[in-house]
């Protein structure tokens, strides 16, 4: 089960580029808004999307969050209906959180040990 912290930390670490970044606040709104439409389903029909969450759906497929998945159905009088379906990509949502945590720890942790080491000369440098 997704919730709306860890949907809320992928969405803040997977929206990211030169033009768009969201704030954790904003990206809880988000999880918070996406979550509403998928209740305790798997899944969600496309045809319940206004075009402004649609919009918002394509930007979370693009970051790797949703993914899409369509099922023909035949119809009694022998024409084929399509059905577009949003999933969850959940191994995807984990990697990104992951992932997340990691480039955290390494850039809050980058410079940490710079002056830790016993072997460093801080002299004046010797000219030949």
């Amino acid at each position: 089960m997704i919730t709306v912290d860890d949907l809320a930390t992928a969405i803040e670490a997977g929206i990211r580029g030169e033009d768009r970044r969201l704030e954790y606040d904003e990206a809880f709104d988000l999880a918070q808004h996406v979550l509403n439409f998928f209740g305790y389903s798997n899944r969600i029909i496309d045809n319940v999307l206004e075009p402004e969450d649609r919009d918002t759906f394509y930007m979370l497929e693009d970051a790797g969050i949703l993914t899409t998945e369509r099922e023909e159905i035949t119809l009694y009088d022998g024409r084929e209906w399509r059905i577009h379906y949003w999933l969850f990509r959940r191994d995807k949502i984990g990697g990104i959180i992951e992932e997340s945590e990691a480039t955290s720890d390494s850039d809050s942790n980058e410079y940490a040990d710079i002056y830790s080491g016993e072997d460093i000369d801080w002299g004046a440098r010797k000219r030949e």
